[in-house]
């Protein structure tokens, strides 16, 4: 015979709905109660009907993150690896599970939000993401479902979001290689219908201009976030008459890329090209050399995005709540952009 709630209740010497309220994380509950209770739980061997809840509190208690292309791609990044466990770590706090769903295109990324909110599945949807005219935010905003952006819209401003000041960012990176002295400075872009990939540009034309130095279209490469697009880049830079001396990377595996391509070519970093790049993942304190890059402080972008969803789900009074949340940056500098170019 299966444990019930009266059960956990008469041994733990509480009410049936106290046992409720711990299972809903219901902050009245004292944290002493709660871990009482809990630890009952497991002992009784208990465990909630999850669809029965449900339907009395009318929430899944679980959210989605949407990726943005097939996992078995995505998860070549280390960025989207740490962005998902900021989401998880403060989702498992609040009492939330995560699904996580993927396609290998727009069309088939609605068909699969549609079927986890429209079937009840989940309370709400994480986009990692922000891509210009995107039918996934289409219809999420049309359908008035919770939901949380990884980035901006420019569509809709107003839209729940978590992001970095991409534009001051790279601004401050290139100023960085500015300041070491270069005057031709490259960018190796990520897909340019991307947001983060426009605005990272932006900054970078905007450090340049300032400086008065020329944005040349020869030293802008566009490509995936992947460190192929990185190796591709080095193979048409160092093939320019007037090739660059400091590049700007939009991404650290990209950067990756650009490192093993520089190698093959016989060019040493920084000595012969400095290098700063974005996201400041584990890895680039490994790499040869250590790579500057800027920290965006990936893990609390995906923990503030889970916590922002979870209380807008919650949000039952319909307290006024920011609708906007802006994690800071920093840089990271090291060996790859640690050179100064002799003054002319």
């Amino acid at each position: 015979m299966s444990v019930t709630i009266k059960d956990v209740a008469k041994r733990a010497g509480v009410s049936p709905s106290t046992v409720s309220r711990v299972l809903s994380n219901h902050p009245r509950i004292s944290r002493e109660t709660s871990r009482k209770v809990k630890e009952i739980m497991e002992e009784m061997g208990y465990h909630p009907n999850i669809m029965a809840k449900s339907l009395v509190s009318k929430t899944t208690e679980s959210i989605c993150v949407i990726l943005p292309k097939p996992a078995e791609e995505l998860f070549l990044n280390l960025f989207f690896m740490e962005l998902i466990r900021g989401i998880v770590t403060q989702a498992n706090r609040s009492g939330y599970d995560v699904l996580i769903s993927s396609g290998g295109n727009e069309k088939e990324e609605v068909e699969a939000v549609s079927r986890l909110l429209n079937g009840r599945r989940v309370d709400g949807a994480i986009l990692l993401y922000s891509r210009q005219d995107d039918q996934v935010v289409d219809f999420l905003k049309s359908n008035n479902y919770p939901f949380v952006l990884v980035g901006r819209s420019e569509k809709y401003p107003d839209l729940l979001s978590v992001d970095t000041d991409n534009v001051q960012a790279a601004y401050d990176a290139t100023k960085h290689l500015i300041s070491l002295g270069h005057k031709r400075i490259g960018f190796v872009s990520g897909p340019p219908n991307l947001i983060v990939s426009q605005d990272r540009m932006k900054g970078y034309g905007k450090a340049l201009a300032d400086a008065g130095l020329e944005m040349r279209k020869e030293w802008i490469v566009e490509g995936e976030f992947l460190q192929e697009s990185g190796y591709r880049a080095m193979s048409f830079f160092m093939n320019l008459p007037e090739r660059p001396t400091a590049l700007v990377i939009v991404d650290d595996i990209v950067s990756f890329g650009v490192l093993r391509g520089l190698h093959e070519l016989g060019y040493k970093v920084p000595e012969d090209v400095s290098i700063i790049s974005f996201n400041n993942i584990s890895l680039t304190e490994l790499s040869t050399p250590p790579l500057s890059s800027v920290d965006i402080g990936i893990y609390n972008l995906g923990y503030t995005a889970s916590q922002a969803l979870i209380q807008t789900v919650r949000n039952d009074d319909k307290t006024v709540l920011p609708h906007r949340y802006i994690i800071p940056h920093r840089l990271m500098i090291r060996e790859s952009s640690m050179y100064s170019l002799p003054k002319s």
